[in-house]
């Protein structure tokens, strides 16, 4: 009898054990989710051993109206002078444009604000020489990066706003100390 006893138990364990069904495969959310929460975990444990291993060190509390000394309404400053003359033309013109403004359509508007070519025009102080200098490296530097354009005006009245024109004059100020211009 003993052995029919033992056949019964193999066949009640093997009705009774049924394979674990396959896992769902997690969203990227629910990935993401788990994640998050290994990660605080581990911060937060971190955060503990730090103050644990921190905890016997003398601190003493840092007044920061001794450190931060900044004015309280900044100023635009222009950058230290480029060597060479029309670099240095090229980012007093730039710096003009930044504090003046930038126009487009007119050498200087109803406003003061000037185009690029006014901008180099108000900088080379009457020095043609200089300027034609500072406009061909300024071309240059906008054919570098859009291609062949037939002159700065046109290039500055294509634009709707001063950014890309400012960044042009910046670029080649660069272009001309590079070249010691």
């Amino acid at each position: 009898m003993a052995p029919s006893t033992v056949h019964l138990a193999t066949d009640q364990a093997a009705e009774t054990t049924t394979p674990p069904a396959p896992a769902a495969a997690l969203t990227l959310e629910e990935r993401l989710a788990l994640v998050n929460t290994h990660m605080t975990a581990r911060l937060d444990e971190a955060a503990v051993a730090y103050e644990v291993n921190t905890a016997h060190l003398a601190t003493e509390p840092v007044d920061l109206g001794d450190v931060v000394t900044v004015p309280l309404t900044p100023t635009l400053q222009p950058p230290p002078p480029h060597p060479t003359p029309v670099a240095a033309l090229l980012q007093r013109a730039h710096h003009r444009l930044l504090t003046g403004g930038w126009c487009s359509g007119a050498l200087v508007d109803e406003d003061g604000a000037r185009c690029m070519l006014g901008a180099i025009r108000t900088e080379a102080h009457g020095d043609r020489g200089l300027e034609a200098g500072a406009v061909a490296v300024l071309l240059e530097a906008i054919r570098r990066k859009f291609g062949d354009l037939d002159s700065v005006p046109s290039f500055n009245d294509a634009h709707n706003s001063g950014r890309i024109p400012l960044r042009m004059l910046d670029q080649a100020a660069g272009l001309a100390d590079t070249r010691s211009l």
